[in-house]
């Protein structure tokens, strides 16, 4: 099956690392990133879609951070 994840965080490395860590567990870079200003805290936001292929089948109840 083919997981999608779309990773977000304010706009440090914190971002970078989570990221690196994602690519490093298997999930592959899906599409480019986003950068957009969140009015509400004041800050940058980034986000990233990443996609992974594993076996089984999907089910909602899946935690794709732990895959």
């Amino acid at each position: 099956m083919r997981l999608y994840r779309f990773l977000t965080a304010d706009d440090t490395s914190a971002f970078c690392h989570k990221v690196t860590a994602a690519l490093n567990a298997g999930w592959e870079l899906y599409g480019d990133p986003t950068y957009a200003y969140d009015t509400g805290n004041g800050v940058m936001r980034c986000g990233q879609a990443v996609v992974k292929e594993v076996a089984g089948e999907y089910h909602p109840d899946l935690k794709l951070g732990e895959l």
